[in-house]
């Protein structure tokens, strides 16, 4: 790779971590968009089974409300039979009967059913919720994992061309006696160990990259190597106050205890099948030639309850509520505990950080003072290699001081209940 090349793509690298001007936004207007979190995030999503089933699972909650608010508890049944002594004695005797049965609501069933199918739905709602924010927990790590291989690859290739310079410089000093030969065996020992490390990196990045395509699919991770990204922005203090009250994951507990204490009110209602009640009308007549007589018949049919059976539903349903009530308490102490560690990593990051880029810049500051020196002949080769060796190490904590800054950011995001964006 050309050293130009490679500057500039350590350039952008660390230009992923800073925030993005409008004017930055509006320069480049061509070629593909940037593979930011967000976009990552949303080519995840769209490849989701939830995401694929989210229209479904909408219409199946629709279709259970409507079908409460129906008048009947079951579709209404129509009846048609016939009776004709035309196989055994012949004498014209006939009968038609044409009627109607419709299922009829226990007492308390039907508003219960309609509770039930609101609370569904609302599951429905926040179990998608809970997994979208569930992909963007995956979608974080793996592509701040990417993106943290990518600056190691751009640090690795600045210092593999640092330590060709510096081998070319030996080199010639070597050839002009300056320099002993033990030293251009030392330079050229260090190009190889930076070869060693650009390769090392090179091999993490890829892994990376196919961790995330395996997320965002193949579409999404086209442009990789070209993508640049700012950093999330920090949640602001009223949304991580407010964040136990509106998590996903919260969410999403409460829609399921909603949903088995509805359905166990709902079957603490059914303690036998449905009622049901009929109505027909009758055509017959006694013999061929006779006149045909009507009538109508009004029934009603009541089924007896079996208390064994009402029993097990209603316990099972009430198990189910328990066991969301005490999962709901667990969730909340954990997503508490997630939430304060976050905060605490947000700012042991930037403390980090910090320290790094002061130790980076004075590092940087000490390269130029010893590498006027060693032209000057004041300083030996093996020091100057070693304080090129402190410079790429400190460039290298720096950069990833500032990716972790920005990966304990969406942490915190990810912990508050907040989407990439």
């Amino acid at each position: 790779m050309h050293p130009a090349i490679r500057r500039a793509a350590l350039v952008a690298a660390w230009a992923a971590l800073l925030p993005v001007t409008a004017s930055a936004q509006a320069a480049d207007t061509s070629g593909p968009p940037p593979l930011t979190l967000k976009r990552t995030f949303e080519a995840a999503w769209l490849r989701q089974p939830e995401a694929l089933s989210e229209a479904s699972r909408r219409a199946a909650a629709d279709a259970r409300r409507e079908a409460s608010a129906s008048w009947t508890a079951e579709p209404i049944a129509v009846e048609l039979s016939g009776k004709s002594d035309r196989f055994h004695s012949d004498a014209g005797a006939m009968e038609y009967v044409a009627g109607i049965a419709a299922p009829l609501w226990l007492w308390g069933e039907r508003e219960r059913s309609g509770a039930l199918a609101e609370a569904e739905s609302g599951a429905a709602a926040s179990r998608t919720s809970a997994a979208r924010l569930r992909v963007a927990g995956d979608v974080r790590e793996a592509y701040w994992q990417w993106r943290r291989a990518a600056i190691e690859v751009a640090l690795a290739g600045d210092r593999l061309d640092n330590a060709r310079r510096l081998s070319d410089d030996v080199a010639r000093r070597v050839a002009a006696g300056d320099l002993a030969r033990a030293d251009g065996h030392q330079a050229e020992s260090a190009v190889a160990a930076a070869e060693g490390a650009l390769a090392e990196a090179q091999g993490r990045l890829a892994s990376t990259r196919q961790a995330l395509r395996a997320l965002a699919g193949a579409d999404a991770t086209a442009m990789a190597a070209e993508a640049t990204d700012a950093r999330e922005a920090e949640p602001p203090p009223a949304a991580m106050d407010a964040a136990l009250d509106s998590h996903p994951v919260l969410a999403e507990v409460r829609a399921r205890e909603a949903v088995a204490s509805r359905a166990a009110e709902l079957a603490s209602t059914q303690t036998r099948a449905n009622p049901e009640l009929s109505l027909a009308t009758t055509r017959e007549r006694g013999l061929a030639g006779a006149p045909y007589e009507q009538s109508v018949t009004l029934g009603l049919r009541i089924p007896l309850g079996s208390d064994s059976r009402h029993k097990a539903r209603v316990a099972a349903a009430r198990a189910e509520a328990d066991e969301a009530r005490a999962l709901l308490a667990i969730e909340r102490d954990r997503l508490a505990a997630a939430l304060d560690a976050a905060r605490a990593h947000v700012e042991l990051a930037r403390s980090r950080l910090s320290a790094a880029e002061r130790r980076e810049r004075l590092a940087r500051e000490t390269r130029e003072f010893f590498e006027r020196s060693f032209r000057l002949g004041e300083t030996d080769l093996p020091t100057r290699l070693r304080i090129e060796l402190e410079a790429a190490e400190a460039r290298r904590l720096a950069a990833s001081a500032r990716i972790d800054l920005a990966a304990a950011v969406s942490s915190l995001r990810q912990a508050t209940g907040l989407l990439p964006q």
